[in-house]
């Protein structure tokens, strides 16, 4: 089974589907000890790559060679990639689409954004003619063999999201998302314009969407739920108060063997399962399933 097929084939189980939001090959070495799932972030990758805001500095090339390197380290996980407007043109974005295909992801989300892009949950969004997206969906979806698509509308007016969110679900995309949905009413709204398509929800810390549980999230019909930030933002904190907390010591670094702390050790096991995946070693703990 294609790895798209399989994405789609956990999506249509019943529940809500979780990816986690990674950014770096140290993260996802995480992620990968507690979910099954991936989900490319593009907050998170311009963020760790570039050390820019997702405003649209992200380069194809760069993004397509992070899915490859994550692919080769987990060869059994979902990877759900973010792929923004496919990068302006749809020939590129086919061409990507194409490209990660053959690297092993699981699906892409496609949106409707104008350039400049700005992150879902930023004010100032524009959206391009729903004509034009639409165009650009079709030729996306008639370039991919197996490969999950996620139509996603950044529509603000209500009406407007409405209108897109069911053009979208009258497509061969697979999943639709509209992000910064502000309510738990407009999610409801959103899930029966739909109909029967399978819906993504955006989770992202301190974004317009209300912070709900996966339970929550099935209960309202929402089939795949992306996690965008949990890593990046407690890597920042965690950083943030170990450098405090060295400086405070006065450089004195603290004690890893019988304590919580990470050392040397801990670090390298977590990498070295990145090595023995495709060959995995009897009795060891790969992932968690969800």
């Amino acid at each position: 089974m294609t790895y798209g097929n399989k994405l789609r084939e956990q999506i249509a189980k019943p529940g809500t589907t979780p990816l986690i939001g990674v950014y770096d090959m140290y993260s996802a070495s995480v992620a990968a000890q507690h979910y099954d799932g991936m989900f490319v972030s593009g907050f998170g990758f311009a963020a760790s790559y570039y050390g820019l805001p997702d405003i649209g500095f992200i380069a194809w090339p760069d993004m397509v060679a992070f899915v490859q390197r994550l692919r080769g380290a987990f060869p059994r996980h979902h990877l759900l990639v973010d792929i923004d407007d496919g990068y302006v043109d749809p020939e590129v974005a086919c061409h990507v689409v194409e490209s990660l295909e053959r690297m092993g992801a699981s699906g892409v989300i496609l949106e409707d954004q104008k350039r400049p892009r700005r992150c879902g949950h930023a004010d100032g969004k524009q959206v391009l003619p729903l004509g034009e997206y639409l165009e650009k969906l079709d030729m996306v979806l008639a370039t991919r063999k197996d490969l999950v698509v996620v139509a996603r509308t950044d529509a603000t007016e209500e009406a407007d999201i409405i209108r897109r969110a069911r053009a979208l679900a009258a497509t061969d995309a697979d999943v639709v998302l509209v992000d910064g949905v502000r309510s738990v009413e407009w999610i409801e709204r959103i899930r029966e314009a739909v109909g029967g398509k399978p819906l993504l929800f955006n989770q992202i810390a301190g974004g317009k969407s209300p912070r709900l549980s996966l339970s929550e999230l099935t209960d309202l019909g929402v089939d795949v739920a992306i996690y965008s930030t949990p890593c990046l933002f407690a890597a920042h904190k965690a950083m943030d108060t170990a450098l405090a907390e060295l400086r405070l010591a006065d450089g004195r670094l603290p004690a890893a063997d019988g304590s919580d702390e990470v050392g040397v050790r801990e670090s390298t096991q977590l990498l070295a399962k990145n090595i023995t995946r495709h060959h995995p070693v009897p009795g060891a703990r790969e992932s968690v399933s969800v």
